[in-house]
């Protein structure tokens, strides 16, 4: 919907929904087992009657984030133009001192994409226009994941998200690394050659560990190995980089882009992967993948255990960025993505790996709202 000049249109009201789902099935991780999951929606409104909605990632005390948006960050951007989203995101940025990241960057996050959301709709474009980039309408797509479980159960779920036609395929590794490098093989086993497969660790690892789990995923032809240890040891994944061949990924737990700033300008990593729902929403994502193409180095974006408003954002990152590769894609298919929008997640949508963009304005979906009251989170 086109409604005229945006300078006219301000912000009349900032509201967050804190919401809370049970997984179809648990995410098993080197972090432990996920039944139970949160986000916190964001909704802005307007004086032209035009709403946008953004997705914060909030895994966790959701209220503590509804607070921090509704308290801290509202008053800030009441009555405030709605187009002026680099001046909005500065002012929240000081909202509290101290280096950049935590909560208030993934609150300013939903902020950010619900602003982008309405100005798309504003223009009567779909976002990845207004980011006036390569204009792709399908995207490659990766399935995650494979969780780190029992063999057998392991090789059950590989054997579906073929089945589902994935033409890449994430394993989560964890300890003890007799197993993982045993796992390493039988998935490749399991997958042929045809089927490209990658490694998220979680952190699971020191130097030593990752060393010797790096080298048997290059032997196996692995196309990544992400995130093997902890994102502040960065000394630590440039000696890994030195010490086997396979590509490393890393970046969504990165805030700002001077976080990944490092890691990038070494080329220590291969793969650069943020989350849209904690790396500042639009605009700051869209910093980090171009600081990345400019260091030519891919940009995936991460979506873990997040809603379809976070997976749809990325989608419309993933169509206008130069530097994208492929987009990580849930298989789980729970309430976040199936019950909150009118647009299917894309582990329904998606044929044969690939995955169309919305072409309507904003984001391109409408938000059930009975699903969101449906949802909320217990008090």
């Amino acid at each position: 919907m086109t409604t005229g000049s945006q300078s006219g249109i301000r912000i009349t009201d900032v509201i967050a929904h804190p919401l809370t789902q049970r997984l179809p099935q648990p995410t098993i991780t080197s972090w432990g087992s996920y039944s139970e999951v949160s986000i916190v929606l964001v909704e802005i409104r307007t004086d032209a009657g035009i709403t946008g909605v953004g997705e914060t990632l909030a895994r966790f005390a959701p209220r503590a984030y509804a607070e921090l948006i509704e308290t801290s960050l509202k008053p800030r951007l009441l009555g405030q133009p709605v187009q002026n989203i680099a001046a909005h995101w500065a002012t929240m940025r000081r909202a509290l001192s101290g280096r950049a990241g935590g909560m208030l960057i993934e609150a300013i996050s939903g902020i950010d994409i619900a602003l982008w959301d309405i100005l798309g709709k504003i223009a009567g474009l779909p976002i990845h226009a207004l980011l006036g980039g390569v204009g792709r309408e399908r995207i490659d797509i990766y399935a995650a994941a494979v969780n780190w479980r029992e063999d057998p159960k392991m090789e059950e779920e590989l054997d579906a998200l073929i089945a589902q036609g994935f033409r890449q395929i994430k394993v989560k590794m964890a300890r003890p690394v007799r197993d993982a490098r045993r796992r390493i093989e039988l998935m490749r086993q399991r997958a042929g050659d045809d089927i490209a497969l990658c490694v998220d660790a979680n952190w699971a690892y020191d130097l030593d560990e990752a060393i010797q789990v790096g080298r048997a995923l290059a032997d196996c032809g692995y196309v990544w190995f992400e995130e093997p240890l902890a994102p502040e040891n960065e000394q630590g994944y440039e000696e890994l980089r030195r010490r086997c061949d396979v590509p490393l990924a890393a970046g969504e737990s990165n805030f700002t882009v001077d976080q990944a700033k490092r890691l990038v300008m070494n080329r220590t990593l291969s793969i650069l992967q943020p989350d849209v729902a904690r790396a500042g929403g639009i605009t700051e994502t869209r910093r980090m993948a171009e600081l990345a193409q400019a260091f030519d180095i891919g940009y995936a974006p991460h979506i873990g255990m997040s809603g379809i408003i976070c997976e749809t954002a990325s989608v419309h990152l993933s169509a206008a960025l130069p530097g994208f590769r492929i987009m990580e894609c849930e298989g789980d298919r729970s309430p976040f993505k199936t019950e909150l929008a009118d647009l299917a997640p894309g582990c329904i949508r998606q044929k044969d790996g690939t995955l169309d963009v919305p072409q309507a304005p904003g984001l391109g979906l409408e938000i059930n709202w009975d699903a969101v009251a449906r949802l909320r989170s217990p008090e």
